[in-house]
């Protein structure tokens, strides 16, 4: 079976990015994926630097490059459907995505989150958590809708949270179980196929 076709998504320093490469690397055949392109919204950043060294193609489609964040989001979608993926994965991508990217890539957009989604959704999601008091916290995979953070949950990985921790370190701890969980999550959805059923979303 031809493996799934992978449009990485960046912002930063692109550290899971990193562990998705590491992970095809490791097992080019059995993992079930490959990396065809990597983009970002700003140039100059280490996740550009990464997949240049590993070979892959890169695009950047900046917002401030584009008359409106319509016509940027179009823009994005026109940029990742050159390389026709089978899934996108957000690593890290900082921005809003909009209708036309949706359109094109709804129910194959993947991302994660630093909470245990519904809990504690936006840019602050260890913030907040820690702010509330919880216990328990941790990450999710997720496909992307147009809400925030409210799209179907593939998949979570729970983190419990120390008295000690301030945000930093315990945004660190969630940050390596997120890697796991995301090279993890999209290996088999791309060896195995999977359904979405309203919310729920089934690895065949």
């Amino acid at each position: 079976m031809a493996a799934s076709r992978l449009v990485v998504l960046v912002s930063g320093s692109g550290t899971n990015l990193q562990a998705l490469l590491d992970a095809i690397a490791a097992d080019p055949e059995g993992y079930g994926a490959e990396i065809v392109a990597v983009g970002a919204d700003r140039p100059g950043i280490a996740g550009l630097e990464r997949a240049e060294r590993a070979g892959i193609p890169t695009f950047v489609c900046a917002v401030k490059d584009h008359a409106s964040r319509e016509e940027w989001d179009a823009a994005l979608a026109a940029a990742t459907a050159q390389y026709e993926p089978d899934l996108v994965v957000s690593a890290g991508f900082m921005k809003i995505v909009g209708k036309e990217f949706l359109a094109a890539f709804g129910g194959r957009f993947v991302n994660t989150h630093p909470a245990l989604l519904p809990a504690f959704p936006g840019a602050h999601g260890v913030r907040d958590a820690l702010a509330y008091g919880v216990r328990v916290t941790g990450c999710t995979v997720h496909f992307v809708d147009d809400g925030v953070d409210t799209g179907p949950i593939i998949a979570q990985g729970v983190v419990e949270v120390r008295d000690e921790d301030d945000e930093a370190a315990l945004h660190e701890r969630i940050k390596e179980v997120e890697r796991t969980l995301l090279v993890d999550v999209v290996g088999r959805l791309a060896r195995n196929g999977y359904r979405i059923e309203g919310r729920k979303v089934t690895i065949q």
